[in-house]
């Protein structure tokens, strides 16, 4: 008998070694499909949330050349530094976990465009593209959608886009996006850094003059509270208006939903919390009363009777916290919180005459 040639395969390699290729095969098309990009989903079909660079990310030292050596100076720094990634801004870890909330949606609903689409909407020159697209780069963002408007406002924009959440540094922007009809806040950062949840998108909203009208603000300022808890308590029954941040709640539990019909209702990546200083007993009904008629609920209702909202939001630690008055956002920031001002009812201070030098790289 001959000897077996060792570089021939042995009796019955090739019938052991053939369940193993489309085993090996999966894995490999699994691992190329991991590095992909994903597709962007049509704006019309998306939640799109659309961010400013300034709150996105920290330009503070780009800020101060621009205010004290102008347009030119500004943009060649940024021409100069455009390899160097910023640094985080407040809205850095909402944008995270907003990815974090389309990678299960994706994996639930591989073929669904219903999920949250991230716009970076900034009146920088274009020039300041390079510096921006490297550093979403850096931080691995799915940030596809970029506009740039050179100076001029991107307010016109948000409509085209379909925009569900406009989030700005820019005070001003934030009141034109609003008078135009779309949710919008200005963002703050905390004054300390506080973890946050990288599996869950946490977000937080005071009640009156955001999600629902200033109606019930305005009988406070005008007949004080005892007449307001009167008032409440005649209407219990009678849903409140809208406010200017109804529409994103309302995006919100439209995603939740999607978890909710995989069982998924505990293990939701997305968690809402209404947080506000009315009193459960003499005025909560009417607000829990208005969500439900408007087929929307939070996970967490927090009614504090005019306690500090801080210390409560420091242990829900939000990705975001909305509120009209900028005594409570404050109040946030101090605990670690980032929180939104909306700038809309009758809580606001009336506006100042435009100054006379325009701030158009402000965003």
């Amino acid at each position: 008998m001959e000897p077996r040639d060792p570089s021939e395969p042995q009796p019955g390699a090739e019938t052991a070694a053939a369940p193993r290729w489309p085993e090996a095969k999966t894995v490999h098309d699994k691992t190329v499909a991991s590095k992909k990009k994903p597709k962007s989903p049509k704006p019309q079909n998306a939640v799109t949330i659309a961010v400013s660079s300034r709150a996105l990310f920290r330009m503070d030292e780009e800020q101060r050349i621009y205010t004290e050596q102008g347009v030119e100076e500004y943009v060649r720094y940024q021409l100069d530094h455009e390899n160097e990634p910023f640094s985080p801004g407040p809205a850095f870890p909402f944008v995270k976990a907003l990815e974090a909330v389309n990678r299960r949606l994706r994996e639930l609903y591989p073929d669904s465009e219903d999920l949250f689409d991230i716009v970076l909407m900034t009146n920088n020159h274009a020039q300041v593209g390079v510096r921006l697209i490297n550093s979403i780069n850096h931080y691995d963002l799915f940030i596809e959608r970029f506009c740039m408007t050179g100076g001029n406002s991107p307010i016109c924009y948000l409509k085209a886009y379909h925009t569900n959440l406009y989030l700005s540094a820019d005070a001003e922007k934030v009141r034109e996006a609003i008078d135009e009809g779309i949710a919008a806040a200005t963002i703050f950062s905390p004054s300390k850094d506080v973890m946050v949840s990288q599996s869950q998108l946490r977000v937080a909203f005071d009640g009156d003059a955001v999600l629902f009208s200033d109606e019930s603000e305005r009988i406070v300022k005008a007949h004080g509270l005892d007449r307001f808890f009167e008032h409440e308590k005649a209407h219990e029954n009678k849903p409140l208006a809208q406010g200017p941040l109804k529409g994103f709640l309302e995006a919100l539990g439209r995603l939740q939903k999607k978890f909710y019909s995989k069982g998924l209702r505990l293990e939701c990546p997305i968690r809402t919390y209404l947080v506000t200083a009315r009193s459960a007993a003499s005025s909560g009904a009417r607000a829990l009363k208005t969500l439900r008629s408007w087929g929307l609920e939070t996970d967490e209702a927090l009614f504090l009777a005019g306690a500090p909202k801080g210390p409560l939001l420091e242990k829900i630690r939000p990705h975001i916290f909305f509120d009209d008055q900028m005594f409570h956002v404050a109040g946030a920031q101090e605990m670690g919180t980032v929180a939104a001002h909306v700038p809309y009812g009758v809580a606001q201070i009336p506006r100042q005459p435009a100054a006379t030098k325009q701030a158009p790289f402000a965003q």
